[in-house]
């Protein structure tokens, strides 16, 4: 059966919801064009993700794989959850571990690209909850690369995509203490390399 277009969803559908996809995702399994309504509700923020982390160019790729992916393994999916949001999540972010030079050279690209100086009014330039590849600057897009793979991706999960701890442990298949230590370490190491400034994402700011 050959997959199907994936732009838009049956006309006679109702509007796509992220809180009501497995009815969309269980529909498909007879009528395909049904999960039009998850790639309606979900494509922008996937594609979004996938750009900050790996620039726009490769976006369109991965994350039109990643809705094939997710159409071609629909009837896996757990149906007790009614929003596929972290699922979609963690099919793009494995997609991108096909890219981690990418993304670290993107990244050391940008620290080359924007050296740290001194803002004109002395005043350290906010460091933004919402890191990408195409906007951290300095030592902390340096930091970002030196992440190992597995901390990175819970970091920009949920800095990029907003996740929950949950969400991301879902999104990856790992167990919620795994995240959490994970995310820790990732902290401190770029407290550690950005001087003890708090740099992403502390218990109290999340």
């Amino acid at each position: 059966m050959h997959e199907p277009h994936l732009a838009a969803a049956p006309q006679d559908a109702a509007e796509p919801s992220s809180d009501d996809d497995a009815a969309a995702i269980e529909r498909s399994w007879d009528e395909p064009e049904c999960f039009g309504a998850v790639f309606d509700a979900h494509y922008p923020d996937i594609h979004r993700y996938v750009s900050r982390r790996l620039g726009p160019h490769a976006a369109d790729d991965v994350s039109a794989e990643t809705f094939a992916l997710a159409f071609r393994r629909r009837r896996r999916y757990d149906l007790s959850h009614r929003s596929a949001r972290p699922w979609l999540y963690g099919i793009a972010t494995n997609l991108i571990s096909r890219h981690r030079r990418d993304e670290v050279r993107l990244l050391r690209a940008v620290d080359r690209l924007h050296p740290q100086a001194e803002p004109a009014g002395g005043h350290e330039e906010e460091v933004t909850a919402r890191v990408s590849a195409e906007s951290v600057k300095g030592a902390l897009a340096e930091a970002v690369a030196a992440l190992p793979a597995a901390q990175r991706d819970v970091l920009l999960l949920v800095a990029l995509a907003g996740l929950s701890y949950d969400d991301v442990a879902r999104a990856l298949d790992v167990p919620f203490g795994t995240v959490s230590s994970r995310l820790n370490r990732a902290r401190r190491k770029l407290r550690e390399a950005l001087g003890d400034t708090n740099p992403l994402l502390d218990e109290e700011e999340a």
